[in-house]
Order: structure tokens, then sequence, then C-alpha cells
């Protein structure tokens, strides 16, 4: 018999994101992740955002786009982007599909096709505010998308905030006014008002979703990946990234480790290369916790092997605690000076460009933008100079 544990208690829902490079196992660890957390007595739903599926194929049971009870506290839940559309936003699906079926496309394929590209992983992330929201579970766990496809996801809520202050407002008066005259001259159906009011829920909805993916104290990210050099230069770019929009990362897990005892020489060989970059996952990103998985002989599949990949993952730790505490940006007065600093972990000076505008901050880091809402000390001062420290963009500001 085996006796499990009293679970701790969880003040308020727990949400941790699983995120990588395509192929590094993060399904395979998001479902451990669950699996032992339902053990542990919580209540535990795993949501996949990953339009390739493959959550149910690691829990070894059959999945559809409502969620079920797939054992004793966990549920499992892989969302799609059509029932989502038809469900929640069936203004706008029905009206991009009219606007397609207006261009020469067949009524079946405009249909399909008015689902826009992102929407299947919007919807999977949104359902994280829907049961954050419901509070009828303890743990939310998230099997991401690829990180690129993640990051831009998550990137999402600020363009949405910026959309529904600045253009939304005008837009839809606008339209309201030149639609009577423009309609009976034009055959491409104009956007009605519940059109506009399936957009703006939509965006609040990406608001809301931001809101709880932000909280460090409720929502974490984990970088799960492998001892290879892309994907490790892959995993350095997320978290920076995932810094810049504000995620807090609380650790990294070195996904199928090689053993120490291999006696063939093409082995050995990929174990020098595991213990090389080995070394590198720990100087980067340290002080995260970084928590190693061996090379299983077996496929992780069904629960018998998530348990046991849990176990190597987490030892006896509650995988639902938060691995590390931390902060992503914060302001300090130095001297006459405010100094707002971001952490951006391997960013070099030449990555970064700062513009300000209407009390915004705005950083862009390769390809990606975010902008800061500079707080009440901050946005009547003149930014007076920025240097990159210790991995931490630190933005001075002046009278």
């Amino acid at each position: 018999m085996v006796l499990v544990p009293e679970p701790p208690t969880l003040t308020s829902v727990r949400v941790i994101l699983f995120t990588g490079k395509g192929g590094v196992g993060k399904t395979s660890v998001a479902a451990a992740t669950a699996v032992r957390c339902a053990q542990l007595g919580h209540r535990t739903m795993v949501i996949s955002t990953d339009a390739a599926h493959s959550l149910g194929d690691s829990l070894d049971v059959e999945l559809g786009p409502e969620a079920r009870q797939v054992g004793p506290n966990l549920w499992a839940h892989e969302v799609s982007a059509l029932h989502e559309m038809e469900r929640y936003w069936k203004k706008l699906h029905d009206y991009a599909a009219s606007l397609f079926a207006t261009q020469g496309l067949d009524d079946v394929v405009a249909d399909e096709v008015a689902n826009p590209p992102g929407m299947e992983e919007i919807a999977s992330l949104i359902w994280i505010k829907r049961y954050a929201e419901r509070g009828e579970h303890d743990v939310l766990v998230v099997d991401c998308a690829p990180t690129g496809e993640t990051l831009q996801l998550l990137a999402f809520p600020d363009a949405a905030r910026w959309w529904l202050d600045k253009v939304y407002p005008w837009e839809r008066r606008a339209m309201r006014l030149a639609r009577p005259v423009l309609q009976p001259l034009i055959s491409v159906p104009l956007p009605t008002d519940e059109v506009y009011d399936s957009v703006k829920d939509l965006l609040l909805d990406l608001e809301g979703m931001k809101k709880v993916l932000v909280d460090g104290r409720t929502t974490s990210v984990r970088l799960v990946l492998n001892l290879e050099k892309m994907v490790v230069k892959e995993a350095k770019r997320a978290f920076t990234y995932l810094n810049l929009f504000g995620y807090l990362t609380d650790a990294v897990i070195v996904n199928r480790r090689l053993p120490q005892d291999l006696q063939d020489e093409l082995f050995r060989k990929w174990r020098s290369i595991h213990h090389r970059y080995a070394d590198e996952v720990r100087e980067s990103f340290s002080p995260l916790p970084i928590l190693d998985v061996p090379l299983f002989d077996e496929e992780v599949v069904g629960e018998r092997m998530l348990l046991r990949m849990a176990e190597a993952v987490y030892g006896d730790r509650d995988p639902a605690e938060r691995m590390f505490e931390g902060t992503s940006q914060r302001v300090e007065r130095v001297g006459s000076e405010y100094v707002l600093a971001l952490k951006l972990p391997f960013a070099e000076r030449g990555d970064v460009s700062l513009s300000r505008h209407d009390g915004e901050l705005f950083v862009t880091v390769g390809g990606y933008r975010r902008g800061v809402t500079l707080p009440r000390v901050l946005a009547n001062r003149e930014t007076v100079g920025a240097s990159i420290e210790e991995g931490e963009l630190r933005v001075r500001f002046a009278r």
C-alpha cells in the first residue's frame, strides 16, 4: 500500500505552463506533473494548447473538445478551435465565413478558414482564465505549443490591450456611422455591432488571461529542454522573452539525460555532448533550479510511466510548489533618479531598443515588443539613459 501525503493547502488556483522546443518531451513532463498533483490530492486540470494535440496519447486516454475526468482528482482538456468559435464567438465566426464566401469560396471552405491562425492556442489559453475564475480546481497544468508559438500567444494580450484602448472605440464609432451609407453600395458585408461585441469579449478575455498569467503568486512557466545546442539556445531566447513580458519562470527541466554507465562508443560520445551543455544550462539559468529527467528504458505513456517520470523530476516535492521566487520588473530610487529594472537575461545592448509614447515605455528585443505601462512616479519624468547590467535592462528617469 502506497501512503500518499496530505496535499498542502493552496490559497488559490495554481497555474503551471510547460513550454520548449518541439520534440523535447514537454507534453510528457506536463502530463507527469498533472498525474502527480492529482495523486497528491490536488484537483488537477491539464490543458493542451498545442494544435497538434498529443496530451491524450501521453495519458493513454481518448480526449475531445470537452474536458473529461480521466482519473481520481484529474481532468484533461484538448481544446478545439472550431468548437470554441462556434460556442463563444459564433458572431465573429459567422461574419468571417460570410466575408470569405463573398470572395468566391465554397461555403464549406469558407467556414473552415473562418478560424484565424492561432485561434486554437488562444482559445486554450483563455480557458486558463475560465478555470481560474470557476475555482473548481486547485492546479491547472498547461501543455503549451512549441516555444515560438507560445511566445507569440503570450504577446497577444499586450496587443489586445492597445487595440482595445486606442483603436476599437474609434473604429466601432466610425463603422456605425458609415455602415448605413456604404453597405448598400458594396457586396462585402460590413461588421455589425454584434461582431464588434464579440471582438470586445475576445479582447477582454485575453486581458483577463494576462492578469492570471503575470501573477507570480499564481502562475509560473517551466522550460523543458534537451542537452543539444539548438534546443539550449532556443530555451535561452525563450527565457529572455518570458521576462520581457513579465512571466515568471520557476524551473528548467532537462529531459532525457543519458546515464553515466554507458559502454557503447556512440552513446559515450552523446554523453560527453550532454555533459558540455549541462554546464552551459547551469551557468545560464542560475539561480533557477535545474531538474533532471533520465532517458527511460520504456516510452513514457500511461499513468505508471508518468508517475515514474514525475518521481524523477520532483522527488518528494509537490509539483504545485513554486520552485523559485523572484520578479522580472521593479522600480527603485537611486539618488535623485528612479530606475525601472527589467530582467532580460542573455540580451545584448545591440538587441534592445526603447521608445516612449502616451505614458508607456516600449521595449523591443529582437522581433518582440512589449509596452510597459509606466507608474505615475515615472510617467512625468524624462528618460535620461539606459544600460544592460548583469542581465537587467535598467532605464533611468529624472525630472
